[in-house]
């Protein structure tokens, strides 16, 4: 059972929300509500109608396209504290991105409406929407410049680079999984890792990835393509 503290607090952490009186975040919290998905499960479709802001408890979250043959690009991983699915709230359309779950995820789930209704309330709240949805923007133009200057190989490293040890020790990190995140084919990131171990930047044994040479591996990241 989830009490009306418990969807204030989280409410009250989020920086959507953070700014606004108490009276405000009790009347938000009416149109909040507890879910729990499980790994793999597709929390939002692309196209579908937005139900609301949803705001991860625990667990991770992936947010994706599909090509028309079923080919995936992941957009962003994102995990604890993170929101998804803001644009449609605020400008009224549909889903633009699809969402599943990484593994066993509880998230909040803030209804559209009530938001909306909101905003026309609390004009102030427009502030924390604009500098939220900026930040966003500036991770779709990083991600936009990599596509555009980088190549696979310098990507991968840039990947690898970011990844935590235990994340690059997780045997559940496909090449598949690899070449979702960077816009590419299973074929052309085994190329790239061959291409970092024959560099001495990494090794890669049991579909576990080991950085052996930080300085050589940096060097890749900071290559752009030709």
């Amino acid at each position: 059972m989830v009490s009306r503290a418990d969807k204030v607090a989280a409410l009250q952490g989020n920086a959507y929300f953070s700014t606004l009186s108490a009276e405000v975040l009790e009347d938000l919290a009416r149109g909040v509500s507890l879910h729990l998905y499980q790994r793999g499960e597709t929390i939002c479709w692309q196209g579908d109608a937005c139900s609301g802001l949803f705001i991860i408890r625990s667990g991770s979250v992936k947010l994706f396209k599909l090509s028309s043959r079923g080919r995936e690009l992941i957009i962003r991983t994102i995990a604890e504290g993170a929101t998804f699915n803001e644009v449609p709230v605020f400008d009224h359309g549909l889903n633009p991105v699809n969402v599943a779950a990484l593994e066993d995820s509880y998230i909040w789930v803030v209804k559209a409406e009530v938001i909306r209704a909101c905003m026309e309330k609390h004009p102030e709240m427009s502030q924390a929407v604009i500098l939220n949805l900026s930040k966003n923007l500036r991770t779709l133009v990083g991600i936009v410049e990599e596509l555009s200057f980088y190549q696979v190989t310098n990507r991968l490293a840039r990947l690898i680079a970011r990844l935590s040890p235990e994340e690059l020790e997780d045997k559940h990190l496909t090449q598949d999984q690899l070449a979702a995140h960077l816009g590419t084919v299973r074929e052309v990131v085994a190329r790239s890792l061959r291409d970092l171990e024959r560099s001495g930047a990494i090794r890669v044994q049991r579909r576990k990835i080991q950085i052996l040479d930080e300085r050589t591996l940096r060097d890749w990241t900071d290559e752009p393509c030709n």
